[in-house]
């Protein structure tokens, strides 16, 4: 059903893009005829450009992966309750962006921050392609503003890490054996109701030989917190293997593209100026504010075409960004 659901949309895309070609067509046809239709014809033309960027994109999405749901992580950086307010701040931006998308989210793990802002939160955003939209996303994202904590209203400098994984399914197969996991239970803090923070319900699994440690506490039994703990550590794991793949073919690849975990890949800046900049794609949106809202198809978009043309560079600031 959902290979049924995936061909019923690529049809439907192909029909749309003979539709709007057309019609362009015949707007130039008419305009030749002396007929007053260049405005219509100038939005007809910017129509058609945008769908076509899009569905050049979409080509891109060809992973295994690709089609999966994501496993999204946001992490404050170092700086305290800055930092904790900007995850916080990028929590809501892919919420936001998953909503616009039409796509369902679940909460597996969120904790507050001790003033404001969250100390972590690990989410599912449940959609097709979800992750083949977000793999990009991973690294550290930077916030220059003057800090709402800071009575002497000066300017500061934040940092987050998000982490994006597949949510794997039953088709794929990852082996994680007991005695490689440490399994901790313990009470969970913050929002959940009585039942959650007053029981040891909360399940934190670490995997021994790796390193990757996954927390969930959104459940009220420790047994759906396990479960689910088990399947993001599945996915991470999952993630963690394609990884290694992708150092060892690297040097065999034509393109210059680098996607390391822990890269500064874009930056937001609300003080001097406003703007969002990638800093391996070099796409800049203007409307910073819109983009924290939710608004990331230029830079999801970007990454995919430079990913696939070999164009984008190191994800390492510029001069143009040194605030």
């Amino acid at each position: 059903m959902r290979d049924k659901k995936r061909l019923e949309v690529m049809v439907a895309d192909d029909e749309s893009l003979i539709r709007r070609t057309q019609d362009v067509e015949a707007y130039i046809e008419l305009a030749r005829e002396g007929e007053d239709v260049l405005v219509e014809l100038d939005q007809e033309i910017k129509a058609l450009e945008g769908f076509a960027e899009e569905l050049e994109a979409r080509t891109m999405l060809s992973g295994e992966a690709d089609p999966m749901n994501a496993i999204v992580t946001v992490h404050p950086g170092a700086g305290g309750t800055e930092s904790q307010d900007w995850a916080e701040m990028l929590l809501r931006m892919y919420l936001r962006w998953a909503e616009q998308q039409g796509f369902k989210t679940e909460m597996n793990d969120y904790q507050d921050g001790e003033e404001a802002g969250i100390k972590s939160a690990t989410f599912t955003i449940i959609g097709e392609y979800a992750f083949g939209q977000l793999a990009g996303e991973s690294g550290v994202h930077r916030l220059v503003r003057i800090s709402p904590f800071d009575s002497a209203k000066r300017r500061h400098t934040s940092f987050a890490s998000v982490y994006v994984s597949p949510e794997i399914d039953e088709t794929i197969n990852v082996d994680v054996k007991l005695e490689d996991l440490r399994i901790d239970t313990y009470r969970s803090g913050g929002k959940g109701g009585q039942h959650v923070n007053t029981t040891d319900s909360a399940v934190r699994m670490t995997h021994l030989p790796t390193g990757i440690v996954v927390c969930c506490q959104n459940e009220r039994s420790q047994h759906k917190n396990r479960d689910k703990a088990m399947k993001i550590l599945r996915s991470r794991l999952y993630e963690y293997e394609l990884e290694k793949k992708r150092a060892v073919s690297k040097k065999l690849e034509d393109s210059k593209l680098e996607i390391n975990f822990g890269s500064q890949i874009r930056s937001y800046v609300l003080q001097p100026y406003r703007m969002a900049k990638d800093h391996r794609t070099k796409v800049e949106v203007g409307d910073v504010d819109k983009v924290l809202d939710g608004y990331l198809e230029p830079f999801l978009r970007g990454y995919l075409l430079a990913k696939r043309r070999g164009t984008a560079v190191a994800a390492e600031p510029d001069d143009d960004l040194d605030v």
